[in-house]
């Protein structure tokens, strides 16, 4: 896979995921708004680990440092 997350990028999506996570058990795990909640945060954590977003890949899209 291309590596297409820069290391700011990276960092927002470790912060931003369990932020999304706990806010989605604190609105209710079992209504939409927070089953939404908790798969965007799952999905920031794991494109973060994985350094490599799908969603940038069609727009040629890259944070990473050009090198």
């Amino acid at each position: 896979m291309i590596k297409n997350i820069g290391n700011t990028d990276r960092l927002v999506r470790f912060v931003l995921g369990p932020i999304l996570i706990v806010l989605a058990f604190v609105l209710g795990i079992r209504s939409v708004l927070g089953i939404v909640l908790a798969v965007v945060g799952v999905l920031l954590i794991g494109t973060a680990a994985v350094r490599t977003c799908p969603a940038y890949l069609p727009f040629g899209i890259r944070t990473t440092p050009k090198n």
